[in-house]
């Protein structure tokens, strides 16, 4: 085995357990801080809806800008690193600071709130961009990337399911023990803050990257930047393939805290649940480098969207306190969501050497920053349907599970699972008529590129 491979394969993946910490914290539960921590009024939750919505687009569309400039970068330390370090700093002093009451009321709130929050977005973007187009730049071959990207993976859903699984006994301890719950998350971003920071530590000292990808020193205009993802076909089909399928993926794991509050009527049970979900989840990243061995990538693309569709129609049609039906269907929604997301990830790192191929240039970041541009449409989305559903099926002013009607119920259900089943369904007819590149006109590719000079060496998978 290549040492280098080896050393990467960890190096890189510990680097996101804090960072999808600190992410899954902002998208998960920033929304229910505001509505059943602090409680900030309804008035201030739809200005704050909207803001948010607004925020995450605008932010969205600097992604490729990010990624133009990321690509555009020389220095001794690489592109990628100097903006690992600087987004890592930035997003992890405005994550404890979304999560500080400062007492503002009214007027006064929103406008801080739109600040830190829109300040957070760009700084964490400056991170998320730099670091995962750094992934392709350390392997040529797909197999070893599938190695890294897996192991990365399982670090990102280590840190995702800490947060969903010990949020709630953790907060609500350090809750009773400080008297004020305010408190208690705000010492919660702390801490998940800091292991971001000792993490990112990790991947920018012991992170090399492959000598067989020649440093092209190319600038990449703005003019260029449309060009670059439109040009790209397979990138674009991927991208719009993405959006789609984290828009129902983000919808229902933003809803998971509501309903075991207001329908199981436990919300203790959520984090027991967190637990079994994030093992099937972890589970099934580790075994697919060896499902990759035996099976096309679209044969377990299929076999993956069978998963979540049972999944799906068991957790709808269950009644909402046989957890064991519930738990059934949140197993098979999560591993086969693990096999799509590592999946896609994959798809976003051959698109690039696509793109080397077919355009004559290598753009790392501009192609990796449509990852974090989907990811904050995707969160946009299902925010506005999460909040608007809250709101409008009388959640919001309910203190238990008592006081939510059928109805309401009913309609958190169809948002949390209906909806977003049919974007994923639409995201995999899209990805069998459209998506091309397997693992033959891979090979072709690289091999292309190294009869054109514009690869050092070829690595066989």
């Amino acid at each position: 085995m290549n040492q280098l491979h080896k050393s990467n394969r960890f190096t890189f993946g510990i680097g996101t357990i804090g960072r999808d910490m600190v992410y899954s914290l902002i998208s998960m539960y920033l929304t229910f801080y505001l509505t059943d921590v602090i409680e900030v009024s309804t008035n201030v939750l739809w200005w704050i809806t909207g803001i948010t919505l607004l925020c995450r687009v605008f932010d969205a569309f600097n992604d490729p800008i990010m990624g133009l400039i990321v690509d555009n970068t020389h220095t001794r330390f690489g592109k990628f690193k100097p903006w690992i370090a600087l987004g890592a700093i930035l997003s992890g002093i405005f994550t404890v600071l979304l999560f500080t009451d400062f007492h503002a009321k009214g007027s006064a709130f929103v406008i801080l709130y739109t600040v830190l929050y829109l300040s957070w977005g760009i700084s964490f973007t400056i991170n998320d961009i730099s670091y995962w187009s750094m992934l392709p730049s350390l392997s040529l071959s797909q197999s070893e990337r599938e190695k890294i990207g897996s192991i990365a993976r399982i670090c990102a859903n280590i840190g995702l399911f800490f947060v969903v699984a010990g949020i709630v006994p953790i907060t609500k301890a350090w809750g009773t023990s400080l008297d004020s719950l305010p408190k208690a998350y705000f010492y919660f971003s702390l801490l998940v803050v800091a292991i971001m920071l000792a993490g990112q530590l990790i991947t920018l000292f012991g992170v090399r990257e492959s000598h067989q990808i020649k440093d092209q020193k190319q600038h990449t205009s703005l003019k260029e930047l449309i060009f670059v993802i439109i040009k790209n076909d397979q990138l674009s089909i991927t991208a719009i393939a993405m959006a789609l399928f984290m828009i129902g993926y983000v919808t229902t794991t933003s809803f998971g805290i509501y309903f075991f509050k207001y329908a199981y009527g436990n919300e203790d049970m959520y984090a027991i649940f967190a637990v079994i979900l994030g093992v099937s989840q972890i589970a099934a990243l580790s075994i697919f480098p060896l499902l990759g061995k035996r099976f096309e990538r679209k044969t377990l693309y299929t076999f993956s969207i069978i998963l979540v569709l049972i999944g799906y129609l068991l957790f709808f049609f269950s009644s909402n306190h046989n957890m064991i039906l519930i738990g059934i269907a949140g197993v098979l929604i999560f591993v086969g969501q693990a096999f799509v997301q590592i999946m896609m990830l994959m798809f976003l790192a051959d698109s690039v050497d696509y793109g080397h191929w077919k355009l004559g240039k290598r753009n790392d970041s501009i192609s990796f920053s449509l990852q974090p541009f989907i990811n904050k449409i995707g969160g946009a989305v299902a925010n506005g349907i999460v909040t608007a559903i809250v709101i409008v099926s009388g959640i919001k002013n309910a203190s238990s599970a008592e006081e939510v009607t059928s109805e309401g119920l009913l309609m958190m259900k169809i948002a949390m699972l209906l909806f977003p089943l049919l974007c994923i369904l639409c995201s995999y007819i899209l990805y069998r008529r459209k998506y091309k590149i397997d693992r033959k006109l891979h090979n072709q590719i690289l091999q292309d590129l190294a009869e054109r000079g514009e690869l050092n060496a070829v690595e066989s998978d």
